[in-house]
């Protein structure tokens, strides 16, 4: 899916801003038919639940009501015109006027709606946009729905972050040419000093296709047609980690030799491959330093806010982290859009978390009923996660900083069923996209010893917390089960290594002498003890620490405030840790650290 852009012949308006705004229990039936009845507003992009200090409001299950006018600029007559979400959680209706035009189930993946037919150029419509955070067992993420004895709807889900929903991304109007470029694929790579940019365009209507690739200084270094080719480019400069550069292919679409659409995009030359147990970047070995992070910021929730990119990319660079997870659902594409012009390395994640019903169990992983049945992760649910496969790869497949997929985070890989489950989405995954390797985030339940399919996947990502859920306060303990623990994957599988999830919840200015849980000095000598049983392993690959920063979650008395496993804190001050990180990843340079005995 191509992300709406300003060319010679697209053109595009920004809806965000403030919308009027209502839930479903305080509107009529069908609210959509009228202005809204309502003395709210909610800021777009953001999640809702925080804007207001109504807790109805914040703990709503339902549907909330966005609304404004929008009126289509008078040039647009001839041309499709288009309403482009970037992300609506977990899933939309909009109505133009009393017309339903659209629907959209997944909360982290961008949709368009053709509204041609409904509008004219220089008229103006009424747009309301429906949105539900329900999450049930037939959506992804899992949940479920529970009525409690006051007869309040309660959501209740198995992941830990909290249940943030409404339009957090941005909201467009655009237009494009009926004969249009409608989707582009890049594949590149290099021999020598000569890159290759393999491509391959999709069309609406009948058109010739004309391409040309500009270098950083607008110079053409090369030039093709057709739907599909290979543009030679010599003396390629590579798109490398810490060291972005970026091409720009632009497409046309020619009708009697006549350009009636142009679209461009950002290209990285640059090759991912697995080998053994090493992870190669045009291949030279890569080792992965930096974080599992969240979309969570104060008020906004999961609302993307640049001046937050910014600023978030200046504090992983200040640490010398080159990479990061999108844990646990695909990020805003700005994010990626970012990390292709930074040189950020990205394993591009899906909102496939909470299938594991072992979490439920507590620590005895024991699961109150199966995860892979009808009764939760079922045909449904495993059909929802394919679309979400398809619309994340469809969106994410062209960004040089993206290198691996991560299918699913912590799911009951060791129960029965998993590989029914799984099996099907990994051959869909790889023929999506057969460039780039796969993987998925181990739970503590699913050892070397009863994982089911592990050898589906390219490299072994370990979420690990021992010295916190296990062995609290205990670190020598927690050393000799991590050593065993890495050392039992390398054995049963030959295939990179690399821990995607370890850290310890830190109240910051919390501080002894002892090792003693939640303060500052156990969490920079837990990741110190990690850091030094991975150093011990060459086919070891890399290490993402748990969590950038603090993050809301839901309610639980195992929580105060939140997750607070940051080594920056909500509101991005560092801890002492990331002093330790920053005095141990600095210098790296994406190497591993030297291997002992």
């Amino acid at each position: 899916m191509l992300k709406p852009i300003s060319t010679p012949t697209r053109e595009l308006v920004n809806l965000d801003g403030v919308w009027r705004f209502a839930i479903d229990s305080r509107v009529g039936d069908q609210p959509w038919t009228a202005r809204l009845d309502t003395p709210l507003e909610a800021a777009v992009p953001a999640s809702y639940n925080d804007l207001f200090t109504d807790a109805e409001i914040r703990d709503h299950v339902g549907w909330v009501y966005y609304q404004r006018e929008v009126r289509v600029p008078r040039g647009w007559g001839g041309e499709l015109i288009f309403l482009r979400f970037d992300a609506a959680t977990h899933a939309a209706r909009i109505y133009l006027g009393d017309t339903l035009v659209g629907e959209h189930i997944g909360g982290y993946t961008p949709f368009d709606v053709d509204i041609t037919s409904h509008v004219e150029a220089g008229g103006a419509f009424r747009l309301t946009v429906a949105v539900s955070g329900d999450l049930s067992n037939e959506t992804i993420p899992p949940g479920k729905i529970e009525v409690g004895m006051t007869g309040k709807r309660t959501q209740t889900y198995f992941h830990d972050f909290y249940n943030y929903a409404g339009l957090a991304r941005s909201v467009w109007l655009y237009s494009v040419p009926t004969t249009r470029v409608d989707d582009v694929t890049v594949v590149t790579g290099f021999e020598g000093t000569t890159g290759s940019v393999d491509y391959r365009v999709a069309l609406v209507g009948d058109a010739a296709v004309r391409v040309r690739l500009t270098d950083a200084t607008g110079a053409v270094v090369a030039e093709g047609s057709g739907a599909a080719g290979v543009l030679e480019v010599p003396d390629v400069v590579l798109w490398k980690p810490g060291a972005s550069y970026l091409y720009e292919l632009t497409v046309e679409a020619l009708h009697d030799g006549v350009v009636v659409d142009a679209y461009s995009l950002a290209v990285g030359v640059r090759t991912v491959e697995v080998r053994g147990h090493e992870f190669l970047i045009n291949g030279e070995p890569f080792y992965f330093t930096g974080f599992g992070k969240h979309e969570d910021t104060a008020v906004r929730g999961k609302g993307h806010d640049n001046a937050y990119m910014v600023h978030d990319f200046q504090l992983m660079e200040w640490t010398g982290a080159n990479s990061f997870r999108t844990s646990h659902y695909p990020y805003a594409e700005d994010v990626l859009d970012f990390a292709d012009r930074r040189g950020i390395v990205v394993i591009d994640e899906t909102a496939a978390v909470g299938l594991n019903m072992g979490v439920v169990g507590g620590m005895s992983g024991t699961p109150p009923f199966p995860t892979f049945s009808e009764q939760y992760a079922g045909a449904a649910t495993q059909a929802a996660h394919a679309q979400h496969l398809r619309e994340l790869i469809g969106r994410d497949k062209n960004h040089p900083s993206v290198v691996m997929w991560c299918i699913a985070n912590e799911p009951a890989s060791n129960e029965d069923g998993a590989r029914e489950y799984f099996e099907p989405l990994v051959n869909l995954a790889r023929d999506l996209d057969p460039t780039r390797p796969l993987t998925y985030s181990l739970v503590m339940f699913a050892t070397f010893k009863n994982d089911q399919i592990v050898d589906l996947f390219d490299v072994v990502s370990m979420n690990r917390y021992y010295g916190w859920y296990i062995s609290t306060g205990d670190l020598t303990t927690a050393e000799m089960y991590l050593q065993g623990d890495i050392q039992g994957w390398i054995d049963r599988t030959g295939k990179p290594i690399m821990m995607t999830e370890y850290g310890a919840d830190t109240q910051p200015g919390l501080h002894s002498v002892w090792d003693q849980a939640w303060t500052e000095e156990y969490q920079t000598d837990l990741l110190a003890m990690y850091h030094r049983v991975f150093d011990r392993f060459p086919q070891f690959v890399g290490e993402q620490v748990w969590n950038f920063a603090d993050f809301a979650t839901s309610n639980g008395i195992h929580r105060v405030d939140g997750n607070k496993k940051g080594v920056f804190t909500r509101d991005r001050r560092p801890k002492s840790a990331a002093l330790s990180l920053r005095r141990r990843w600095r210098g790296l340079d994406g190497r591993k650290p030297g291997a002992v005995d």
